[in-house]
């Protein structure tokens, strides 16, 4: 039997660069995974800015699982991306992934509905 994290990823174009919309479990393996592909996508195709649109469903993810993720995810490139984390289900703890997301060095913020994030990705200051 394979653990591969139960996600699906649709990428669209945006203004500000690129949509990803995820839905599934929201794992710590999913939420990986969806990173990693957002990675791929984005040295496939750079972009400047990446609105999330993050619909996965389940128990939030811990501080601690945030931090973790966020430390996998430096040097990968997402330095040079603005990002915009909207989850209309609820934000959850995911104020924690924000936090250490910033203080890694990346410009990205998370907002409770799709408008809000579009809204700050393509005008809002940082």
């Amino acid at each position: 039997m394979t653990d591969t994290p139960a996600f699906d990823i649709e990428f669209s174009p945006h203004p500000a660069g690129l949509r990803a919309r995820v839905t599934g479990e929201g794992t710590l393996a999913a939420t990986r995974g969806y990173w990693q592909a957002i990675v791929a996508r984005l040295q496939a195709q750079p972009a400047r800015g990446l609105l999330l649109v993050d619909e996965m469903h389940g128990p939030a993810l811990s501080a601690s699982q945030w931090q973790e993720l966020v430390a996998d995810m430096e040097g990968q490139g997402l330095e040079r991306v603005r990002i915009a984390h909207a989850k209309p289900r609820g934000l959850g703890a995911v104020e924690h992934c924000e936090i250490h997301a910033r203080e890694a060095g990346f410009e990205a913020r998370v907002f409770a509905d799709e408008a809000t994030a579009d809204l700050w990705l393509r005008y809002g200051a940082t």
